[in-house]
């Protein structure tokens, strides 16, 4: 009982103390703030029938192909087309494209980018050219890593296109594997989403991901493309979304059978690679969301430094910096059991607690790791 008695004896145990407590409140205001609203998020839509092109771009994509594109050629949804870009590809992935245009010639097309010597070029180029090749106002893209998780994919997505609307935003994630970088992904990508998707949803949207969103093919005109960030290998997504989404041209999707589900990284070079990417492209954010980006994840930063100091200047106060981190994992554990029971992520809330810290250190690693390699 002495050790919750006990009273600060000067102004830097008092500081200590009072940087704790805030930055516990800052924790458990980011998971009300940037989680719950997603969770609690009522998705409903209304058929509707309006033509609908999905592009997908392929690069070497021969198995992935062959194993996705009939989950997308065989939706239940009448007008629709799917236009395929085969970037450069070396592999089969052509032979595939013509054998299911064969068996869904009125459906399925194919653009062929062939290969230069004098000219490289990134996904953007091959965005720009499926979506120029698209007979439809409304797109849909995915990857050809990717399928959906039901044949209403296209119907769900499609059907959030109200009036005024330009924008949907969708969920991809990644399939399930029993080890623990699969975890760590899939807990990254569920954080995130919820993140956007949250912002997105309290008028405020940042980004979206290319394995599952939706938009006008005027809006990509009206914004000149890619332009303002062709040279980065990154940002046909992110990017994109920051650029064009606002408070009343995007809705969100969150409807289990219209999520996507892609195959995750096997290895941690290939996913810090692909984060790596991904960092590249957050630097051209509108401030306001680089702001937004920076106080999420300052506030989880925040929290841990000052339990780790909380600890070495109060180590009589043991058990209550203990409480506080049972009280933290009962908050979060309860918020990532809906969160994982909504967004189909099974189990994820019985670690989040755990991959958490070690997500924070992998952003830090992958920082460094970028900066060094000049990714």
């Amino acid at each position: 009982m002495d050790n919750f008695l006990y009273i600060p004896q000067n102004n830097l145990e008092w500081i200590a103390l009072g940087l704790f407590v805030f930055s516990f409140l800052l924790v458990l205001f980011n998971y009300f703030k940037f989680y719950v609203p997603a969770i609690r998020f009522k998705d409903s839509f209304n058929e509707k029938s309006i033509p609908v092109s999905v592009i997908i771009c392929a690069r070497n994509e021969e198995e992935n192909l062959r194993e996705n594109l009939p989950f997308i050629l065989n939706q239940d949804y009448k007008n629709y087309e799917v236009i395929v870009v085969n970037d450069c590809s070396t592999d089969g992935t052509e032979s595939v494209l013509d054998m299911y245009i064969q068996q869904y010639p009125d459906r399925l097309r194919k653009v062929n980018i062939p290969e230069s010597e004098n000219y490289k070029h990134g996904k953007k180029m091959a965005v720009f050219i499926g979506i120029k090749h698209a007979k439809y106002e409304h797109l849909v893209f995915t990857d050809a890593d990717c399928h959906p998780s039901s044949n209403q994919w296209i119907k769900i997505m499609s059907s959030h296109f109200e009036d005024g609307i330009e924008i949907v935003l969708g969920y991809g994630k990644y399939k399930e594997e029993k080890s623990f970088l699969n975890q760590l992904i899939r807990f990254d990508t569920l954080t995130i989403a919820l993140q956007y998707l949250s912002s997105a949803i309290q008028k405020n949207p940042y980004m979206g991901v290319g394995r599952n969103m939706a938009y006008i093919k005027s809006l990509f005109y009206k914004n000149k493309g890619f332009s303002n960030h062709y040279h980065l290998a990154s940002g046909d997504d992110d990017l994109f979304i920051n650029e064009t989404a606002t408070a009343t041209n995007t809705a969100v999707c969150i409807h289990s059978d219209a999520f996507t589900i892609s195959e995750p990284p096997y290895n941690f070079k290939q996913w810090l690679l692909q984060k790596a990417r991904h960092f590249s492209t957050s630097p051209l954010y509108k401030p306001k969301h680089k702001a937004l980006l920076s106080w999420i994840y300052f506030a989880y930063g925040f929290f841990y430094v000052s339990l780790f100091l909380f600890f070495i200047l109060f180590p009589q106060l043991w058990l209550l910096g203990i409480g506080v981190l049972v009280l933290k994992y009962i908050v979060q554990t309860l918020i990532m059991y809906y969160a994982s029971k909504k967004f189909q992520e099974n189990k994820l809330y019985s670690v989040a607690f755990f991959l958490e810290p070690i997500l924070l250190i992998s952003y830090i690693y992958i920082a460094l790791y970028k900066k060094i390699k000049h990714l």
